[in-house]
């Protein structure tokens, strides 16, 4: 018998790979480890980047304190949060939506522990308070920051969310406004939540992107009413979702983050209905005050609000910048990316419109369609990036360098100078300074409302020296015996004067009873005296008051925010506070103390 083994054919050999499917594996390879490196790198660069513009928000943040010059901070938000504690949640007051004044209350229970701590270190040590008040802006400024990077990303891609977070994140009034507890920042986190829902809803249409965008906008709007802008943009999304699927289902979630958008709202702001009547009082005087129904804000800056709003891109934003978004616009028209045009370009036009239509405007009222048009501008940069790598063999790298220097350069300049003179200083607390050791206690003064309230105290001490505790007693500036028109109201009657109106009020009679009554000492600022220089045609009588001043009285102290021989800088309720003019060395405005003679004077 036969015992040889026998071997058992096994399997064949794998035939060699093509040589084309083999390249097409290492080049699949290969493109996917440069993504990988790219994200990882977009990523490590956006870690930079939320770390910088939060110390750029620190920088300076405890400007002024312990006194609080801003009118809106030191009235509208830390005292109602801080009033929670003891009156209810119902604000009250409506000017303002109440969303950021109850996250401070939140906080302030959170780092305090009670209502009763919180007064107490409001009445001793202001200085923490609004510090952490702040902060909690400056925090919020941040998330908005990489907010911005997110719906960048999804409306185009991560170049183009890189450099919008940057470009929005870098800009001066952003920047500026994280040092304040006011609620302009705060509502751009929310603002750019929605933006992300939003491109999610263009890209996807799924229920959770409607209901991110959804959120966004109630929580934009119960921050600051113009936040709600952004219902446009989810609106437009919506349009364009339904002409791209099942409108019916698109529906659905549009009203499901309608719903959202309105529970977010009332949660935020719940006396929107349980104390309407106050609710449409205080929306309804908020109008009234932006469209000039009431008397016309001396020292506004004429002409029209769009062309002022339109100037503010040039520097609140950046040149760079407000050029590159008129050109990304321009570019998407010409691409026809009509879900992007209808998506991003509506809202921030009929913004600038309806702002500019009001007869007061400030910069800072521009701020919640900064991230769409950060967003456009990104958009353009990064495609001119890609022509010139393709078209003129440009390495990616270095024209992506040159093109963020371009865009970039202006805004950082700005905000690194602001910032080191927020550090300094202020003028009011330096001539504070003067008076506490030149002007005896008890002595009567007047001060112009260019100062908190607390200004004549020694904070957290009660003074015997005036019945009010006051380290000085104060001329009642708030008070006028003149009707609006400056005829003279009938004897011992008086009205109340609000600070805007405070210019209309002088006259040069007034000195004669500063020093009848003993008023020896002036106190003088130049965002009150300069809104008459502004417009001297409409304060005659102011102009001719600082005139017999200067003749009447003794000049004993001056400190001006810029150095010696500085051009000077023209009156305006932006860059009068907001310090962007590089000629400013100091925070503050120009003060001068006056020791008048005469009389008891003498």
């Amino acid at each position: 018998m036969d015992t040889s083994t026998v071997t058992l054919p096994g399997p064949a050999p794998a035939a060699p790979a093509p040589a084309g499917l083999r390249s097409a594996v290492r080049t699949r390879r290969r493109r996917a480890s440069e993504l990988s490196r790219a994200r990882a790198l977009r990523l490590g660069a956006l870690g930079l980047l939320l770390v910088a513009t939060f110390l750029l928000r620190l920088w300076g943040i405890k400007q002024g304190l312990p006194y609080v010059y801003n009118i809106d901070e030191a009235q509208h938000f830390v005292p109602r949060a801080i009033a929670f504690f003891d009156h209810g949640l119902n604000p009250q007051y409506f000017l303002n939506p109440p969303a950021y004044s109850y996250l401070l209350h939140i906080v302030f229970e959170l780092w305090f522990g009670s209502g009763d701590a919180v007064a107490r270190a409001y009445t001793t040590n202001p200085t923490e308070v609004f510090l952490i008040a702040r902060i909690v802006a400056a925090v919020l400024g941040t998330l908005a920051v990489w907010l911005t990077y997110l719906a960048g990303t999804r409306f185009f891609n991560g170049a183009v969310g890189l450099l919008a977070a940057a470009i929005f994140g870098l800009a001066f009034l952003p920047v500026f406004y994280s040092h304040l507890a006011l609620n302009d920042v705060p509502t751009l986190a929310p603002v750019a939540l929605a933006l992300y829902g939003t491109a999610g809803v263009l890209r996807q249409g799924r229920r959770r992107d409607y209901a991110w965008a959804g959120l966004g906008v109630g929580l934009a709007a119960a921050t600051k009413y113009t936040g709600g802008i952004t219902l446009m943009c989810l609106v437009a999304a919506f349009v364009c979702d339904c002409a791209g699927g099942s409108d019916w289902v698109a529906a659905r979630r549009f009203m499901g983050a309608l719903a959202i958008c309105l529970l977010a709202f009332l949660i935020a702001n719940p006396y929107a209905v349980l104390d309407f009547s106050a609710f449409r009082t205080g929306v309804e005087q908020q109008a009234s005050l932006a469209a000039g129904e009431e008397p016309v804000k001396l020292g506004t800056r004429p002409g029209s609000g769009i062309t002022y709003y339109l100037w503010t891109f040039t520097w609140g934003l950046g040149w760079g910048p407000t050029l590159a978004a008129i050109a990304g616009a321009g570019l998407l028209i010409v691409r026809r990316r009509i879900a992007l045009i209808l998506v991003l370009l509506p809202a921030p036009i009929a913004f600038i419109i309806f702002m500019g239509d009001q007869q007061r405007f400030f910069g800072r009222w521009l701020m919640p369609i900064f991230p769409i048009v950060a967003l456009l501008a990104a958009y353009a940069a990064v495609e001119l990036v890609r022509w010139l790598a393709r078209t003129k063999r440009f390495p990616a790298a270095v024209a992506g360098a040159v093109v963020a220097v371009l865009l970039l350069t202006q805004s950082v300049v700005a905000v690194v100078h602001n910032d080191a003179v927020l550090s300094r200083p202020d003028t009011r607390n330096l001539a504070r300074a003067w008076m506490v050791t030149h002007v005896p206690a008890g002595a009567k003064v007047v001060i112009e409302p260019v100062v908190s309230d607390d200004w004549s105290t020694d904070i957290g001490v009660s003074l015997p020296w005036t019945p009010t505790g006051e380290r000085w007693l104060r001329y009642p500036t708030w008070l006028a015996d003149t009707d609006a028109d400056g005829s003279l109201l009938p004897y011992g009657e008086v009205r109340y004067v609000p600070v805007d109106q405070y210019e209309r009020t002088l006259r040069p009679a007034l000195i004669d009873q500063y020093v009848s009554n003993g008023f020896c000492w002036v106190v003088l600022g130049s965002l009150q005296a300069g809104r008459a220089f502004a417009q001297p045609q409409d304060a005659p009588e102011a102009v001719a008051y600082y005139a017999d001043l200067a003749r009447r009285g003794r000049l004993v102290y001056h400190v001006s925010p810029l150095p010696a021989g500085a051009h000077p800088v023209p009156f305006s309720f932006d860059w009068s506070i907001d310090y962007y003019p590089r000629q400013y060395r100091l925070p503050g405005p120009e003060m001068s103390v006056y020791r008048l003679t005469g009389g008891i004077c003498s």
